[in-house]
């Protein structure tokens, strides 16, 4: 199955603690069978970007590494 065909039915979605009170934030979903799907919380019927697990894992990575050098 394609990630663009993935079916997004069953993911639960959360958003992060660090969300900003103005709505301004992602839904993350990591339930999902090897892949972890991402959409803007303002449009949740919306595109979805489709992560592999590895891909989400390394851009969280550089994203924290970005935030120690800051």
């Amino acid at each position: 199955m394609a990630a663009h065909d993935q079916d997004l039915s069953r993911a639960t979605w959360r958003k992060s603690i660090h969300s900003s009170q103005d709505g301004n934030c992602v839904e993350v979903a990591t339930n999902l069978p090897g892949m972890v799907a991402v959409r803007d919380s303002k449009n949740p019927g919306g595109p979805k970007l489709m992560l592999t697990r590895q891909a989400w894992v390394d851009f969280i990575e550089v994203v924290k590494a970005e935030q120690l050098s800051s």
